[in-house]
């Protein structure tokens, strides 16, 4: 029997967030290209940092933090209680633009 090949971990974080947001893939975007026509609410996240650490000098654990931002027209929006309750997950800012509130999140995953 051959193994089962493991989704990328950024696919499975494409999943928690569907799940957990409640919104359909169309509303969950990856680093959305310029000119992507959005529907709101939304959950976009992108990338951050990687952290490594180390034992006996070697790379030990690493783990990657994504910048997830939910975009919603209400300010009272429940998205947002449902990201900042994942594990490993910290609000970072809000901020509005064009009528639109954004939530920004790190999440370690």
């Amino acid at each position: 029997m051959e193994p089962v090949p493991s989704l990328p971990r950024r696919l499975l974080l494409q999943t928690l967030l569907e799940e957990t947001s409640g919104l359909p893939e169309a509303q969950v975007h990856f680093q959305p290209p310029n000119g992507t026509q959005m529907v709101y609410p939304a959950v976009v996240y992108s990338l951050a940092r990687a952290e490594t650490q180390f034992a006996d000098n070697l790379p030990y654990r690493r783990a990657q933090a994504y910048t997830v931002t939910v975009i919603d027209e209400d300010p009272d929006t429940g998205i947002r209680d449902e990201i900042a309750a994942l594990p490993y997950c910290s609000f970072d800012r809000w901020y509005a633009t064009d009528g639109l509130n954004h939530y920004v999140y790190t999440l370690f995953f």
